[in-house]
Parts: structure tokens; sequence; C-alpha cells
């Protein structure tokens, strides 16, 4: 259905551009004879008939070249909405377009209608929907604003103060009043930022927006990193962010077992809007990042977000609408309550933006293991210390989850560095540059200057094949090249013994153990003594990829029984060290529960009675084979340890456990919980300090 709506806008566009070609003919012979002695027509009558037409042409032309590969080379995730941006800010960038030619190319050859058609047979978790999703509100802001500019009864409606106002942009946020979280609604502009608060719908109301307040773009400023270090933000417990995700999960399940049981009226509504206040409260929860404006008086305000990224997002767009803002003014109180009202109609986010598709049977985006290699950036104007993170998103907000090394003073930097992203519904990957700063502070704020930003939708379409994707993002004449390799969670977690039985990894902890004399493998215990040497106190640390060449240098170190392991460990980044160790557990031929136990270990973690489930999980536990058993105890005192570190490196019990099990996220937790674990005592101190039997 989406080809044949675009086969129609090209045979649109076809008809439109003969039109243009046709007047295009006479004009170049009208304007040589302007020159001569018997001119037809003056210069100026030819300018007014044939006003704005070879712009036009060009612009239209531009947009059919563009489309009309793509609809011949047809997929169903080719994406179109890049297409429609680019033609529609074209025409409205061109001031003097806005006339009736200007009107006529996007109404009646690219029209709204077309548009909405096509959004329509879009689905909502396709990449392409955000695009055109904007180009419609692009292209309907213009035609709003020539629409009140032609029409004099229109223009008497409008605002005084704001003829020309558009809206710019619009989403959910977080506002901090009074160290509470409060949900809002923040407008855009062309002229000023609004902050609304929805309505609770009554008597069969619609939607009505109540306005909190307003500024100005012309008096909006950001506070500095000193004024914004004088209020700091007050934090959310993480295992109360993780347990609501769980919650969230949990109701999303049953949802889905609703929707394939044929069953549905109020039990699955209720599930629905059980689904929509999790999510709402977990949208209030989880952001922790300051983005502070303050109004001409010095009054500051302050929202609560997920990333750096949308951060400089916001301070761009309102910068680059600044330049247009001259004067400052006031609204009336009848005026500010038009515009409110005004909100309802304009407005392009509808919801809570966690939960995306709603409708389908199956949920959105990728679960599994992103590589990615960052390759090298070119463009660079100057030379800088510079190094790029990888952010992707989950349960609606953004996650740091990779870092780069800083390649130091070069306007060619190459990292040629591979991570593995754990992906968990994601569907977006960003790229965040920076300038190193010689800066540091006590709160571990990020004073680093970003230097470029851009994203791309993570398409499974094209990433579910064996081969590598390689791509490009380009962002503020930056370019990045990248390369990327996604492996579903079914597929990663699949566990192949190895054949060479000489190794460590994909060999059975029980061989190896005894290979070794050792009460717990030798890899094992390195590692954790690395990382409590020098990583207790790293951001992210087990959540933040390690360079994947170092993994696999010490992948093959161990394998090879290196005996310069650790001269090798000591020198490389303690995230490699933390991804090698995982991934020693993931290639276990079976996991450190055993399959024999693993399904028993489900079925205990969910009895409801506490005194039955820690007697039923602690029985299982002890049942394990010895080296199994003294290896998880020694793992889980040092996951402990970590999380005592919590307020350093933000990992706590539930990020540690998600790292670890990710498919039973809930039997690691439980134990990591338990004070403690009634095994002898010396066998206790056997597993934490014996290497020898």
């Amino acid at each position: 259905m989406r080809k044949w709506v675009l086969s129609g806008i090209l045979a649109s566009e076809e008809t439109y551009l003969g039109h243009l070609e046709a007047l295009l003919l006479p004009m170049k012979p009208l304007r040589a004879a302007a020159t001569t002695s018997q001119p037809v027509l003056s210069l100026q009558q030819i300018e007014t008939i044939f006003f704005k037409v070879p712009e036009l042409h060009e612009i239209h032309k531009d947009f059919y070249d563009g489309l009309l590969p793509r609809v011949q080379q047809w997929s169903h995730h080719q994406r179109v909405g890049d297409l429609f941006q680019k033609l529609d800010l074209k025409v409205r960038g061109n001031k003097e377009c806005k006339d009736q030619n200007a009107k006529n190319s996007l109404e009646g050859k690219c029209s709204s209608f077309f548009k909405q058609d096509l959004l329509k047979h879009t689905p909502s978790c396709h990449p392409d929907y955000p695009l055109l999703q904007d180009a419609l509100r692009i292209s309907q802001n213009f035609l709003s604003s020539i629409n009140e500019e032609i029409t004099p009864r229109r223009q008497s409606m409008t605002v005084k103060k704001g003829e020309n106002r558009q809206l710019v942009k619009d989403c959910f946020m977080v506002e901090l009043v009074e160290c509470a979280r409060k949900l809002r609604h923040v407008f855009l502009f062309s002229d000023l930022l609004l902050c609304a608060k929805l309505k609770k719908q009554t008597g069969g109301k619609g939607q009505q927006y109540d306005c909190k307040w307003y500024i100005p773009l012309a008096d909006v400023t950001f506070q500095s990193i000193d004024e914004s270090e004088s209020s700091p933000v007050p934090q959310i417990p993480e295992e109360e962010v993780e347990a609501l995700k769980i919650k969230i999960s949990q109701t999303k399940n049953d949802i889905q077992r609703e929707k394939r049981a044929c069953k549905g009226g109020k039990a699955l509504e209720r599930l629905k809007k059980k689904l929509c206040e999790q999510e709402s409260l977990l949208l209030l929860m989880s952001p922790c990042m300051a983005f502070r404006v303050n109004n001409r008086n010095g009054k500051g305000y302050t929202f609560l977000i997920s990333s750096d990224y949308e951060r400089e997002e916001w301070r761009e767009i309102i910068r680059e609408h600044q330049k247009k803002c001259f004067k400052s003014f006031s609204l009336t109180s009848v005026e500010l309550q038009m515009l409110t009202n005004s909100c309802v109609k304009l407005q392009t986010v509808h919801t809570i933006p966690l939960t995306i598709n709603k409708e389908d049977d199956e949920p959105p985006g990728l679960y599994g293991f992103l590589n990615v290699i960052v390759h090298s950036a070119s463009g660079l104007k100057q030379s800088l210390n510079l190094y790029c993170t990888l952010e992707v998103d989950s349960f609606g907000y953004f996650v740091n989850k990779a870092k780069t090394r800083v390649y130091r003073d070069t306007t060619e930097p190459n990292w040629n560095e591979e991570f593995e992203i754990e992906l968990e519904g994601s569907q977006t990957l960003r790229l965040l540059c920076y300038s190193k700063s010689m800066l540091c502070r006590d709160d571990g704020e990020n004073t680093d200057k970003m230097v470029a930003k851009g994203q791309i939708q993570l398409d499974p379409q094209t990433l579910q094949g064996k081969d590598w994707q390689r791509t490009v993002i380009t962002m503020n004449g930056i370019e990045v090249k990248l390369s990327m390799k996604f492996t579903s969670r079914e597929f990663s977690l699949k566990r192949m013994p190895s054949r060479k039985q000489s190794g460590v990894f994909g060999v059975k902890i029980g061989v190896v153990t005894k290979r070794e004399h050792s009460k717990v493998p030798l890899i094992v215990r390195q590692c954790v003594e690395e990382i409590e040497r020098r990583g207790m106190e790293e951001v992210g640390i087990y959540r933040v990829s390690g360079v994947a060449t170092d993994i696999q240098t010490l992948k093959a170190a161990f394998d090879a029984n290196n005996k310069d392991v650790s001269v090798i460990m000591s020198e490389m980044d303690v995230n490699a060290i933390a991804g090698t160790l995982k991934l020693y557990f993931r290639e276990l031929p079976e996991p450190l529960f055993t399959d024999e136990l693993y399904p028993n270990f489900t079925g205990g973690i969910a009895l409801s009675d506490s005194v039955a489930k820690e007697s039923c999980m602690l029985n299982l536990l002890l049942s394990l084979p010895e080296p199994n058993l003294l290896t998880f105890l020694f793992l889980l005192d040092h996951l402990k340890r970590v999380a005592e570190n919590e307020m350093s490196n933000k990992m706590s019990f539930h990020n540690l456990a998600t790292v670890f099990a990710p498919l039973n996220v809930q039997v690691l937790l439980y134990f990591l919980q338990l004070e403690t674990i009634p095994t002898p005592d010396s066998k206790r101190q056997s597993i934490l300090f014996s290497t020898e039997v």
C-alpha cells in the first residue's frame, strides 16, 4: 500500500514538473528579448508572470529524482520520509515562495493528504514513521501560515504578537518543581517556549491543556555548569526504577497473552490502562540529567532528561530560532488561553513515548547483541582530542553503552574499535562526539565539549543478516564511519561447547578447575582481582562495553594459558576485562545453574511464600556441582562489593543481575539481595581465599 501511495505521488510530481517545464520554455526567449531594443515584456513583467518557477522546478526535480529510484527498488523497509522533509524545508525556507505557487506545490502535488495516506499505511514501528510525521507537521504549519497571510479573517484571529508563529517541536518532559517531578508537555514555538500540563479528561471532553509558564525565545538563557552545580538533582533509587521496569515487562506479557488467547473487552483495556500508568511513572522516575532555562528576570526552570543528546538538541534548536527573535513580549490572558487551546490541535506527540506500536502482536525493537565498529571520523576543521560515545534506547530512554579511546590532536581520528552492545527492545543507536576537556568535576558530570551528534534507526530487516553492515553518520559537517552486526538474544545465548578442551572458553567449569587444581577457574579470579583493583568506581562497570579486539586478545591469552596474562590485563581498559569475564560465563557449554536445575530455579523464584522460596532456592543452590557452586559464590561476593560502590559506579544489584543473567534477572537478583547464604564456614573460606586444593 505504501508503494501504491508513493507511485501516485510520483505520477503527480511528473505531471507538475511537466507544467513547470512548459512554463520555462517561453520564459527563456522572453527574458532574452527583454534586453533588446524591442522587448515583448519587461524584466519586471517576466519576473511577475514566472515568479519563482525556476526555483520550484529545481526543488521538485530534486525530490522526484530522489524518490524515483527508491520506489523502483522497493522493499517494505524502504525509507522516504527524509525526502519529504527536505522538500518541505526547502519550500518553507524560501520565504519568497509563500505565494500561490508555493501553496500549490505543497497542497496540489505533494500535499498533506498524500502524506496522511502514507503515514496511515506506515506502521508506527517503521523507521520512516517519525520522519513522515515530522514532514507532515512542517507542511501543515507552513500551509497554516500561508492561509493566515492570505485570509484577513483568519489573520484577525491569530495572536497579535505571533502572526507567523509555528510549532517547531513538542514532547513530554519531566519538570522539577520544588524537588518534585511533574509530567509536562513542552511546546517550542518559533518565538516562545511554552510548558503545559495535560488536564484530566472529564465529562467526555477532549484533551485540554493548562499553561504552567512561557518564555519568549528572546528572553531564554541557559544556566552555566557552575550555576547548575548549586542545585543538584534529587535521585530516584535505582532499585525502584528497575522494579518498575520488571512490572512493565510483566504487564506487556499479560497483554500479549490476552491477545493470543483472542480475549478482549474490559480485561485487555484494564491492562492497557495499567501499562500507561506504569510507563508514565517510569518517565517521571528515570531521567536524572538537568536541562535548565532562565527567563529575563533570572527565574529558572529545570527539566530532567535522560541523555546529553536531548539536552544539546534542545539548546541547538532554541538558539537557532533565537536568531530571528529580537524583541521580548508578553501575552494577555486571552492570547495565552488561545495559544494553549491551539496546542491540542498542533501537538505531534500524543502519548507517553515509551511503549511503541502498542497494537502489534510482537514487541518492537531488537533484543540481543549489536557489534559496532567505530572506524574513523572526517570533516574536522581543527585538531582535537576526540572520542565518541554510543547510546541505545531501552524502555523509552537512552543509556550510554560504549566509549572509544581519546584520539589526540588530530583532524582525522582512526579508532577502529569494536564494541558489543546489549539491546533491550532498542530501536535507535546514537553517536556523540566529544572534545576532551582538561577540567575535572567531583560529581562526575561531563565537562567535555560536544562536537557533533547523530543517530540512526536500527532496522531489523537490514541487520538480520550475518554480514557486517557499513554506514556513515553525518553530523555538523563531520562524518563518522561505522560497521554493525546484530545477533539475536536467542541465537547469542545458544551454548556451543568448545572443540578444544585445552582452553577455558566453552569448556565446563568442572573440567577447567580439575585441570588447574583450583576451586574457582583462574580466569574468574584474575579478572575479579583486576576489576577490584582499579574498576570498582568505574561508571557503568560491566554495563559499558569494552573494546571487542581487547576482549578477544584476553580470551586468546587465557585459552593459551599465557603466563603474561596479568601484564596484558594491567595495560587494558578495565571495561575490556569486565567484558571478558561476562563473555566467559556466556560461552559456558551450560549455564552456571546447570541445564538440569535451571528450570527448578525459575520455578522456585516464582513462589509467593517468602519462607518456602528461601528454602527452595538455597536447597537448589547447594545441589549444584561443587565447581559451579564455589564459582557462583565467589562471583556473588564480588558483585556485592561492586554494588557497595553504587554511588560512584551507578551499578545496582538489578543492573548487575541484568548484565550477568539477561534471561533470568530475578534469580541472580534474589541471591544478591540475600544478606547471608548459610554455607559451611570452612567451605566459604576456601572459596574466597584458596587458590590450590
